[in-house]
């Protein structure tokens, strides 16, 4: 797989990446020894831009990923973030924590799990709505001048924290769910990335699944399945959202390709800024999205998907109300 320039500072990462959050929560039960796997199967694969984060499992997932590196570091470009606290004794208690003398004891913490000297992208997982950004920012850019991290990264934030931010040290991506049905982005973020000379990493491309067509009915979702709890997935939204799925599935057929790569290839036609990580414990689904890349679409199809998933199609909000206040601060 080509790699691409990440931002403007110098880092390189795979076109896609390959989110590893779903590994150790959120999306039904773990497979450490299938996941580390999956993780070296994407290095044979050229998938070599990892994400992860303190706050997914929490901490078990940077531990995982720590494994996986074992001999392999300097073939990943390796991201992971903080921000988001998470009680050890109940993990559904969270604060935001961007305060200047936090953010260097999290990197040492991220550095200690992950067990490498140096972490290539950093990101702010969430604005902590309590500390500046520029306060947050200017102790990331410590944390690059001591040669822990070599890119600053934010994650849902709004195109004025990203200016601001940017003021006071060069932003290497900006991470921020989207696909198909989350097109918020296209309002300010896309451009504003775009001219800053700033990557744009794009999480859950594949809609948390739904839109690889493989999900029927609600009770496909593990009993601890994070979609459950999602208002996209639920009652009216499930069915309506569905009806879309449908539609790009016939999309994906008429191009003798899967609802997923066609999904991905349209993500990857947005813009040449544009990383998309989707995220997977499957080796097959890892080579089916990986086989996207040679997915190429037409002015004529792109016009075509825009007609049938125009901005706001997707019914229900992306995160349940209590976490909505937390994205595009």
């Amino acid at each position: 797989m080509e790699k691409k320039k990440l931002g403007s500072q110098g880092l390189t990462a795979s076109g896609m990446g390959l989110g590893c959050m779903g590994m150790s929560e959120f999306y039904g039960p773990r497979n450490d020894h299938e996941s580390i796997n999956v993780l070296h199967h994407a290095i044979q694969l050229g998938v070599t831009f990892w994400d992860t984060a303190d706050a997914y499992g929490p901490h078990l997932n940077e531990e995982l990923v720590g494994k996986a590196l074992k001999g392999k570091r300097e073939k990943i470009t390796l991201a992971t973030k903080f921000g988001i606290m998470r009680d050890p004794a109940n993990p559904q208690l969270r604060g935001l924590n961007g305060r200047p003398e936090y953010v260097q004891s999290a990197c040492e913490a991220s550095l200690k799990r992950l067990d490498v000297d140096l972490i290539d992208l950093y990101y702010l997982h969430r604005k902590d709505p309590a500390t500046p950004i520029e306060e947050t920012v200017g102790a990331m850019s410590k944390l690059v001048e001591q040669g822990k991290i070599k890119g600053i990264g934010l994650s849902e934030v709004s195109a004025v924290t990203l200016r601001k931010a940017h003021a006071i040290h060069p932003i290497t991506a900006l991470q921020t769910e989207y696909s198909i049905w989350t097109r918020e982005p296209e309002d300010e973020i896309l451009q504003t990335c775009e001219e800053l000379g700033i990557a744009f990493v794009a999480y859950s491309p594949l809609g948390r699944g739904f839109l690889t067509g493989q999900i029927k009915k609600f009770e496909d979702f593990a009993s601890d399945d994070y979609r459950r709890f999602s208002p996209r997935f639920q009652g009216e939204n499930f069915e309506k959202n569905l009806q879309l799925v449908t539609k790009i599935e016939q999309l994906a057929h008429k191009k003798n390709c899967t609802a997923s790569q066609l999904a991905l290839a349209w993500v990857m036609a947005q813009g040449a800024h544009i990383f998309p990580i989707p995220g997977t414990k499957r080796i097959k689904y890892l080579e089916e999205n990986v086989a996207a890349i040679e997915v190429h679409l037409t002015a004529e199809e792109i016009k075509e998907i825009d007609s049938i998933a125009p901005k706001g199609v997707a019914a229900g909000m992306r995160y349940p109300e209590s976490m909505m206040g937390s994205i595009n601060q």
